[in-house]
């Protein structure tokens, strides 16, 4: 099943990103070897600085998704004032195999 992470950033955090950065992208290269990430990318502020996440991951159910959230970089290195989980059901332009 899909779950999307949506995390909002705690503010004036963008330096917090920055240093943690290679870590996560680390940790989505390890999600995708794995099969369990449908894709990730920033959410913008108005400047267009990342301000936020959205990560969307294969997982069990709901107690593995927050787990698997728990092990993000990002939010052991405390990034996130919010993480909200949810189920999602991927419809329409889903890739082929996906």
């Amino acid at each position: 099943m899909l779950f999307a992470l949506i995390c909002k950033d705690k503010p004036g955090s963008l330096q917090l990103r920055v240093d943690t950065r290679p870590a996560h992208a680390a940790f989505l290269e390890g999600l995708i070897s794995e099969g369990k990430l449908a894709f990730a990318g920033p959410f913008l502020d108005a400047d267009g600085k990342p301000d936020g996440s959205l990560v969307m991951i294969e997982a069990a159910d709901m107690a593995a998704a927050q787990a698997l959230a728990a092990t993000d970089p990002y939010a052991k290195a405390g990034l996130f004032e919010s993480v909200e989980i949810r189920p999602w059901n991927w419809v329409f332009q889903k890739p082929a195999g996906a």
